[in-house]
């Protein structure tokens, strides 16, 4: 699950993290009303829309730039009401971009130095990573191909917690002077207890600055949850904006079913990550392209596999569907009643493969082969991708 920008805010402000003042404002008058709050000083407007590059994005109606500096109140009302419902096009939105519902007001920093600060689960460790760099500001990854040796590592004990010796450390080696160091600790601290107590994969700064005056601030932060964990945290759960997401993946989030979009025109439909990964690999390997990744998990009900269907078909550029079931808790008998009765509802106008294995596997093929419905039954995954990819070229001519 992703949050905007002021959310994050938000809740670093909740753990005590250093970061400039602002508000969110989902009209031009709101936002002119929040900069008069702030008072007299330099402040940002910034477009929120889950994506990147937003500074350097183009909104539909011509206005340039998701991020602007400005001077006045009334400035800041004229940017809000040429971004507010507009669409945002940057490089990560794709040429469909994104609609601006809100932006946020906050006070400008006067930046002198930027750094790239992040905590995230290093699942090699089993541990929380603290990944830091003195090149903030720009992508960590053109950072560790250009100059990896600008790029810090500390492991953290999860049972200890960050140490008060580690963060004096991170912040030696990040060029903090004597004046800034108990306020880079102190933040770093914040951060880490950020990490902990919302139960993040991933807390990502960039950039964590100081100012001209010595402030460290953490200006913009980047949230990755782990959402097995989000029954502990309704606040968090409640900031979902399911206006930015793909429609399809929030169709599938409200049947159980773990689903995401890809731009391909072979439809998958598995049972187990796993399962799902390697299909998507092997109908890449036969020269296919698949269209989604989709785990209906080890139980799927009747429903649920009737709703996959739906989500499924409702892509257009689906020309094929890949059904890969290996039944073990899900026996193939029933996943195969299952298939029939879901291509009977959602009626089926594109090429359906099916390969079943597992517990009931015999009954399971006599139930397809007596079920009424038009479909490719496969022996094996390679004989299944073969036959997906053979069909989807032939729907495409």
């Amino acid at each position: 699950m992703n949050i905007h920008e002021y959310q994050a805010k938000e809740l670093l402000e909740r753990f005590g993290v250093a970061t400039t003042r602002g508000k969110v404002a989902s009209t031009p008058e709101e936002a002119e009303a929040i900069a008069r709050q702030i008072g007299d000083v330099d402040l940002v407007v910034k477009a929120q829309v889950h994506a990147g590059g937003r500074g350097k994005g183009t909104f539909t109606n011509g206005f340039k730039g998701g991020v602007h500096v400005v001077k006045s109140p009334k400035e800041v009302r004229e940017v809000a009401s040429k971004m507010l419902g507009q669409t945002l096009v940057t490089h990560q939105t794709g040429p469909q971009g994104r609609v601006v519902n809100k932006v946020l007001v906050a006070e400008s920093a006067d930046i002198a130095r930027e750094i790239y600060f992040a905590i995230l689960l290093d699942r090699q460790s089993a541990a929380p990573l603290i990944v830091a760099s003195t090149e903030g500001g720009v992508e960590i990854e053109a950072v560790a191909e250009k100059s990896p040796e600008k790029i810090m590592r500390e492991h953290v004990d999860p049972l200890a917690g960050l140490q008060p010796y580690q963060t004096r450390k991170l912040a030696k080696q990040l060029g903090f002077s004597p004046n800034e160091s108990k306020a880079a600790t102190k933040l770093f601290d914040g951060l880490y207890r950020t990490f902990i107590g919302l139960d993040c994969s991933m807390v990502e700064v960039n950039p964590l600055v100081v100012t001209t005056k010595g402030e460290v601030l953490a200006l913009d932060a980047k949230f990755n949850f782990d959402d097995n964990a989000l029954f502990r945290h309704p606040e968090v759960a409640a900031m979902r904006d399911t206006a930015e997401e793909d429609p399809r993946e929030v169709e599938a989030s409200k049947h159980g079913l773990n689903y995401i979009g890809l731009d391909g025109n072979i439809a998958c439909l598995v049972n187990g990550a796993g399962l799902a990964m390697a299909t998507m690999d092997i109908i890449k390997f036969y020269g296919g392209e698949p269209a989604n990744f989709l785990d209906v998990g080890g139980g799927a009900t009747e429903e649920q596999v009737t709703e996959a269907f739906k989500i499924l078909i409702a892509d257009k550029k689906v020309k094929a569907i890949l059904v890969n079931i290996f039944g073990g808790i899900m026996k193939c008998d029933i996943i195969a009643q299952g298939i029939i009765n879901a291509a009977k509802t959602v009626k089926l106008s594109v090429p359906l493969v099916v390969r079943l294995e597992g517990t009931n596997v015999e009954k399971g093929k006599q139930l397809l082969k007596e079920g009424g419905v038009a479909l490719i039954t496969a022996d094996d995954l390679g004989d299944a991708a073969q036959k997906a990819v053979k069909a989807a070229k032939e729907r495409s001519t």
